[in-house]
């Protein structure tokens, strides 16, 4: 019996070992180096030299691109999350029905997502949107006038050319919505339209309710996406003009890999991990007013 007893244990251990393996080697290892790192100045040339928080009194003191980034970054979550998850809401109950095909549309509406943060597809969005462009052509074509720009050089109109390049990828959290209407019963919306209710009424007091806690999963996941926002900045812009598309990230990369300077893109982000830390934590503490489950009522 004791050996059965064991057996069954260390079944259970080994069978969890590949997970605990891969996460002590590649999160908890790199995570432990990267707070080490930004206590340093380490150039990955020469051995780490301790300098305690110096790198976070340069960040916050000194440093005028640490701000723009920051401005950037946060400029580019607050548009590019909500505007993606209301569209993905929309095309999600516009494929939400019984049609002959409609698992093909499906399937074209999440491609962009499966593709859309590779560098091909930045290096065809820079293309799309330069002067001699596809949509400058597109609408010369409708408008009939000379449009003699290029969106994604031009300060006032690069970051928005990526907002939308991220608003494109919405098939990930359409698929997620997708899921969470087909779990609303019927009977919900039979009963409402008995008693009166017309589809916008449904839509604000059934859909919208019932569906909060996955527009929550979908919140907190485009909002870290959103924050880690890196190939785009580069590949699309490389972080110009005017540092107006300078994602935190890909100064974080510039800080690290083009200027040897590990130990600050070590403290930038650490700083970065307790901004996201912050606003997850703020996202939850906000879901108890908005989120609701069909068993218990509010969160």
């Amino acid at each position: 019996m004791k050996k059965k007893k064991l057996a069954k244990q260390y079944g259970g251990y080994l069978y969890i070992a590949p997970w605990v393996v891969g996460f002590t080697a590649l999160t908890l290892i790199p995570f432990i180096c990267l707070v080490y790192f930004s206590f340093t100045k380490y150039n990955m040339l020469t051995a780490p030299e301790w300098i305690g928080i110096q790198n976070y009194v340069d960040i916050f003191k000194g440093d005028r691109k640490f701000i723009d980034a920051l401005k950037v970054t946060f400029t580019y979550v607050l548009t590019s999350v909500p505007l993606k998850l209301i569209v993905a809401l929309l095309v999600a109950m516009a494929l939400n029905q019984k049609r002959k095909g409609i698992g093909i549309y499906r399937t074209l509406f999440y491609i962009p997502s499966i593709i859309g943060g590779s560098v091909a597809v930045a290096v065809m969005w820079r293309n799309l949107f330069s002067r001699d462009g596809a949509f400058n052509a597109l609408l010369e074509a409708i408008t009939g006038l000379d449009v003699n720009i290029s969106w994604v050089a031009d300060p006032n109109t690069a970051l928005g050319s990526l907002v939308l390049m991220a608003v494109w990828q919405f098939g990930s959290p359409m698929l997620i919505f997708l899921a969470g209407l087909k779990n609303i019963s019927t009977t919900y919306y039979e009963a409402a339209r008995v008693d009166g209710a017309n589809k916008v009424q449904c839509f604000f007091s059934i859909t919208l309710p019932l569906l909060s806690p996955i527009i929550f999963f979908n919140l907190i996941m485009q909002m870290i996406n959103g924050f880690m926002t890196f190939t785009q900045g580069l590949v699309v812009t490389n972080g110009g003009p005017m540092n107006r598309t300078l994602f935190y990230q890909l100064y974080v990369y510039q800080q690290g890999f083009e200027r040897f300077n590990m130990g600050y893109a070590s403290a930038l982000s650490c700083v970065l991990l307790v901004i996201v830390l912050f606003f997850t934590a703020l996202a939850f503490k906000s879901s108890d007013a908005w989120v609701y489950y069909e068993s218990g009522g509010k969160r």
